[in-house]
């Protein structure tokens, strides 16, 4: 072994010299013949380099940041009776800087705030010509989003298809303006009664929602709203020959000037809007809410194996909103002083459904975004003549194809397809990182931990060059001793792993025979048998370990 191969021709650069040599204080053999070892720097800079064209892909998520210290890092301030927190507020050290910083999470109380106060003062900032169509535009907007939220509450929380909601609105509005009519009952009574006709209404519904699902709870909804507005069309007390029922009694007075009853509209219908939401912050954000999350759709089975009695609060919810709906209708007539067929129009319904899947279904923001979007393009938009029906159809139509959930879910869904791409490409070039991603390394505290993996895996790379059966037959042969140089590279990287799953050797015997076990790298906890071979005499295991490590090194 001493030539470095048999014919003592072999090329010096295929032999490996021992370095002691050259001070007389080598005890082993000078020279052993080894395979060609590359330059590790080529490795280096094989993995410090991007491979592929990277390519911009947005910023990060903007958070409003600011320091903190000696203070709470946490609110108690909660929305009255829900459990939920009005800013979602959390206090971390930041991980770069070491220093205390508070992030809101969530944003959407500043926006509603925001959106409250523009509505509070539109009437201020209206152009004079426009003020009669935008105040009327208004005051039918605060009505119709107060009908929607209700609405997706039952759709959305509560899974419930019905196509009935006008057909509630519509009732209680006929109702109570007949009965102002004709027994001359004052308009603040007309909401409550509106209230208990949406409840007799709610219960006759509910009861075939046990029944059926889906599509058939859709259609029969969608037959009862067509079977009142047939019989209140044709019976004459409620105004078959005028087209509807008018002259109920209002809070707004004729005596008042055009202008005045245009911003007491405006401003009661905003009011009927805002405790909307409320009912639906109490509905959506307490146990109802959080129950119907559990068992959402086609995972009925599921929650109900757990224990979540989900029919109950569907039924529960789609009485609540019921009354709440009725409540709107006697609104509704004590407001306008009585009300037309149209609220029981196909195309009434059309309108509204349009503008909850335009906005998003689920969601009070998008209740109340695609009644605007609508409500604008149908009645401030008028000089577009039937087109404007049009776009009606197509933001519909856009949001069906490319939107989940509505104009509200964009966000959301450009997040994710934002955070797709990023994965996408990072995963092309994750070699120049190593083992670390950059949203790990970020939260890594230790930034020498991160070099370590990093020139780990670099070196990881650098071995399995030098794996070859020559190696493999070299360890066979002399698992101890003096090994060639790339057999000695190898073998001084699987000394030094660490604890966790190294493996060793267990002798069963006096002589043997043996078996592989791995180290827990836990006190106290036992090492475990890797597999039951069993191996005769010592440089056998030595030589077993030793492929294993060469397998799990060819792995990583």
């Amino acid at each position: 072994m001493t030539d470095g191969t048999q014919d003592g021709s072999a090329d010096s650069s295929n032999v490996w010299k021992n370095p002691l040599a050259a001070w007389g204080t080598a005890t082993v053999n000078t020279e052993v013949p080894t395979v060609p070892v590359t330059d590790p720097s080529a490795v280096w800079r094989q993995n410090t380099a991007f491979k592929v064209k990277t390519y911009l892909v947005g910023r990060l998520k903007y958070f409003i940041v600011w320091p903190t210290h000696r203070k709470r890092t946490w609110n108690r301030l909660r929305w009255w009776p829900t459990r939920r927190n009005v800013l979602n507020i959390r206090a971390h050290y930041n991980p770069k800087t070491d220093v205390a910083e508070k992030k809101i999470l969530d944003r959407r109380p500043i926006y509603w705030l925001f959106a409250f106060i523009a509505m509070l003062i539109g009437p201020l900032i209206f152009p004079d010509d426009q003020m009669n169509a935008l105040m009327t535009a208004g005051a039918t907007f605060g009505i119709f989003a107060a009908i929607n939220i209700c609405w997706t509450l039952i759709i959305g929380t509560a899974g419930i298809f019905s196509l009935a909601t006008y057909a509630v609105v519509g009732t209680a509005a006929f109702v109570t303006s007949f009965l102002s009519v004709k027994f001359g009952l004052p308009w603040y009574l007309l909401p409550p009664i509106g209230a208990l006709i949406g409840l007799l209404f709610g219960g006759l519904i509910a009861a075939p929602a046990l029944r059926l699902d889906g599509f058939y709870f859709a259609l029969l909804t969608l037959g009862l709203n067509e079977l009142f507005r047939v019989f209140f069309t044709t019976s004459k007390q409620f105004g078959s020959a005028s087209g509807g029922l008018y002259g109920a009694n209002s809070f707004i007075s004729e005596s008042w000037s055009p202008l005045t009853q245009s911003m007491v509209s405006y401003y009661s219908s905003f009011a009927l809007m805002f405790a909307a939401l409320f009912l639906f912050r109490f509905i959506n954000g307490k146990q109802l809410g959080r129950v119907l999350r559990m068992a959402p759709e086609k995972r009925e089975a599921f929650a109900a194996a757990c224990g979540v009695d989900y029919r109950r609060a569907r039924i529960t919810i789609f009485i609540l909103t019921s009354i709440a709906l009725g409540f709107i209708g006697g609104f509704y007539a004590a407001q306008y002083r009585g009300v037309a067929y149209a609220i029981f129009d196909f195309q009434t319904v059309l309108l509204g459904l349009a503008m909850i899947t335009i906005g998003g279904i689920g969601k009070a923001e998008g209740a109340v975004l695609g009644t605007l979007i609508v409500i604008f393009m149908r009645d401030v938009l008028i000089e577009w003549g039937p087109w404007r029906y049009v776009g009606i159809g197509l933001a519909m139509l856009l949001v069906v194809l490319f939107l989940n959930n509505g104009y509200f879910g964009i966000r959301k869904q450009f997040g994710a397809w934002r955070a797709k791409k990023r994965g996408e490409w990072r995963s092309v070039r994750a070699e120049k990182g190593g083992e670390v991603l950059p949203e790990e390394a970020t939260e890594m505290r230790d930034k020498d931990y991160i070099y370590f993996r990093r020139f780990d895996k670099m070196q990881r790379d650098y071995l399995k060059t030098l794996v070859s059966p020559q190696i493999i037959e070299e360890h066979r042969r002399q698992p101890l001793g003096q090994h060639s140089e790339a057999l000695e590279r190898v073998l001084l990287y699987f000394r030094r792993a660490k604890m966790d799953d190294k493996y060793a050797l267990h002798r069963t015997g006096l002589s043997g025979p043996y078996k592989i076990i791995a180290f827990s790298g836990s006190r106290g906890v036992s090492p475990r048998l890797v597999d039951d071979r069993e191996y005769a005499t010592l440089d056998e295991a030595y030589h077993g370990v030793f492929m294993r490590r060469v397998h799990d090194l060819m792995e990583t």
